[in-house]
């Protein structure tokens, strides 16, 4: 059984601002998120909160996996420069 995959408003809004050919690629990553929370490469950022985040090209997809309800919540979308602020 897999996982749920949501998108913040926040988050939501930051993949439909960005171009065609990024959304292309961002959305399979996001998508197999689903099947395996935790890939090769997957990084756990350092903070009070239980974020993680890949790299999908030049840019970075913050997320958090909420096991015990089986939820991966995409929080940030965006450029490395962008998405740490």
């Amino acid at each position: 059984m897999g996982y749920a995959v949501r998108y913040s408003r926040a988050a939501e809004r930051q993949f439909d601002d960005l171009p065609q050919t990024a959304r292309q690629r961002i959305a399979p990553a996001i998508d197999a998120l689903a099947e395996q929370p935790r890939p090769p490469g997957v990084v756990k950022m350092k903070g009070g909160e239980d974020r993680w985040r890949i790299r999908v090209g030049d840019y970075r997809v913050v997320y958090e996996i909420r096991d015990e309800v089986l939820l991966v919540l995409v929080v940030r979308i965006g450029r490395r420069k962008d998405v740490y602020e």
